[in-house]
């Protein structure tokens, strides 16, 4: 598994189809979508993001605490509104809000590499965490061997700007770097905005409920753009034929 690195454009150098034979790309979300994140590590995050809010705009932890969501709500991500608005540099502030050991906070389900390894095709990380956050997770969870690489908010950059998901620029981007039909593309993901944006340039979508995502309550059951909604990566695999992939 690597990094995906930026190359001149700003995109990114994904692994490309062979071009023989049609091959499905799953885009797989990271929190609370390949590991379970409300079990303790997004209480880590948000308490560490606030804290480096109220250090590095010298504000009260309230008003920290209150953009950190704002931002987030707004941009997608904490990091970019800090960086418009307040001129914070998003390298450092990724740092700070991600120090933490993971180890005894991360939650995956039982067998979830073997369930990964049932799903045909080529597997890529779509994340709006950081890539060394994501690549430690990653790897502790001993999913390494089954994607070929992350794409992180790090490289989410579109003119100068970042556009982290939901942005439909981001997943024209990310079309355009994996040179296949949107139709052979699978975004999995617990965030529903995310996968409305996917759907509308073509994508096939899964839902993964998980109860600690914001706003999941209020959508038990499936939207008209969710392709397939499942509880795990497990049902994920044993409903797959669902999809019609181009490799079933």
């Amino acid at each position: 598994m690597r990094v995906l690195g930026r190359c001149h454009n700003e995109g990114l150098r994904l692994p490309k189809s062979s071009g023989r034979t049609p091959e499905t790309v799953w885009l797989f979300d990271l929190d609370n979508t390949l590991h379970n994140a409300s079990h303790g590590i997004f209480a880590a995050i948000d308490s560490r993001m606030a804290l480096a809010v109220a250090e590095m705009l010298d504000v009260d932890a309230q008003i920290a605490d209150t953009l950190r969501l704002k931002y987030w709500q707004r941009y997608g991500a904490t990091m970019i509104g800090l960086h418009r608005h307040h001129n914070v540099s998003p390298h450092a502030f990724l740092h700070r809000s991600h120090d933490f050991d993971i180890a005894p906070l991360l939650s995956v389900e039982t067998g979830l590499n073997q369930q990964l390894k049932r799903l045909p095709g080529r597997k890529i990380v779509l994340t709006n965490a950081p890539s060394d956050y994501a690549s430690r997770v990653i790897r502790l969870a001993g999913m390494h061997r089954n994607f070929d690489g992350v794409w992180a908010i790090d490289h989410m950059r579109l003119q100068g700007h970042y556009r982290p998901k939901p942005s439909l620029g981001l997943m024209r981007q990310v079309l355009a770097a994996l040179q296949v039909p949107a139709r052979q593309v699978v975004l999995v993901e617990d965030t529903l905005r995310n996968l409305k944006a996917a759907k509308q340039l073509g994508m096939r979508t899964v839902h993964i409920f998980n109860a600690g995502t914001p706003y999941s309550a209020i959508h038990r059951g499936r939207n008209l753009y969710v392709d397939l909604r499942v509880d795990s990566i497990q049902e994920l695999a044993q409903q797959v034929g669902q999809l019609s992939l181009v490799d079933n």
